[in-house]
């Protein structure tokens, strides 16, 4: 067997499985599961058995994410009890490839009497499932992945794929902004890059005055340990920046006896590029690492005042 080139093969009937869903479900279903999920009162349930279930799991997590409330449902434990969370104003997203698994329609009258909304996603559409449902999105596929076409493989793809395409549909209808999903994504990489800002990074203004001789400005990079000190004016507004690299280039470039009148304004860069207090510290580290010449320190200036310095050192080792 030659793996590699049937691994590909897998991969595009796979690819296949979820274009052709996109060719052949239904305008008028999906514009009309959007609208039910838009008018949502309530909360949406998603239930599936086996390899639909877990994708159901996966499409719950994915609606509840993106500002849609949905939990997933196993139909045997909502048939012992569990349906008791359904009420009326919910709308039930049921997962079955051939749309006759016996514990989802088990469920069907049950959520009947509470006047909740059924939409499948179904592979047959002439099925019990999709004939008892106010919306059938359906989701055929012509072969399983699966060298027996046993296995659910394109057809569990296929619903995911179709699952999220109705999660993301419903995100940009709400009009859910990076502040909105931050709230529920506060922890690991992705919150860091949505909530933490250069505030929560930077370090208290290490700054000296455009006449400090440059011992001065030697003592100041020392005592402060961050590689650059800011250049104030009497009213702490941000004139340049020196860093070690400027002060070693200018030493070099001055001959012995005129080192005393090295000053930090004849050192400095002058109008150096700058971030905010209130930047997401991800943006600031796209302003340091996306350009030519890489820099590894950002004067913080709010309104007319520097208040602090940025580290590109800090904003990595953060995780961002």
């Amino acid at each position: 067997m030659k793996v590699f080139e049937k691994t590909i093969e897998i991969l595009r009937l796979e690819a296949s499985a979820i274009e052709n869903v996109a060719a052949t479900v239904r305008r008028e279903a999906v514009e009309r599961a959007i609208e039910l999920l838009l008018a949502l009162t309530g909360k949406v349930l998603v239930t599936g058995v086996g390899k639909s279930g877990v994708i159901a799991q996966k499409i719950a997590q994915t609606l509840t994410s993106t500002g849609t409330p949905a939990i997933f449902i196993h139909p045997s434990d909502a048939m012992h009890g569990g349906l008791g969370i359904l009420s009326d104003g919910d709308v039930v997203v049921a997962l079955s490839n051939s749309g006759e698994t016996d514990e989802l329609l088990a469920m069907l009258p049950a959520i009947a009497n509470r006047g909740a909304a059924v939409i499948s996603i179904v592979g047959n559409a002439d099925s019990t499932l999709a004939r008892s449902s106010n919306v059938v999105l359906e989701a055929a596929i012509d072969k399983e992945a699966c060298p027996l076409n046993l296995a659910p493989t394109s057809s569990t793809t296929a619903a995911l794929a179709l699952g999220d395409a109705i999660a993301m549909t419903l995100m940009e209808a709400k009009g859910l902004t990076e502040a909105d999903f931050a709230v529920n994504h506060p922890a690991g990489r992705l919150g860091r890059r949505l909530t933490m800002r250069v505030a929560d990074l930077m370090h208290e203004n290490p700054a000296v005055t455009p006449n400090a001789g440059w011992m001065e400005v030697v003592k100041a990079i020392s005592t402060y340990s961050l590689g650059a000190v800011n250049v104030i004016d009497e009213n702490g507004r941000l004139l340049g920046i020196v860093t070690d690299g400027d002060l070693r280039r200018t030493i070099e470039r001055t001959a012995p006896d005129e080192l005393t009148g090295l000053t930090a304004s004849s050192m400095m860069t002058a109008d150096p590029i700058k971030t905010s207090s209130s930047m997401l510290a991800f943006e600031a580290l796209k302003i340091m690492e996306d350009r030519p010449s890489q820099i590894s320190v950002l004067p913080v200036v709010d309104g007319e005042k520097c208040v602090g310095l940025l580290r590109l050192h800090d904003v990595v080792r953060s995780g961002i």
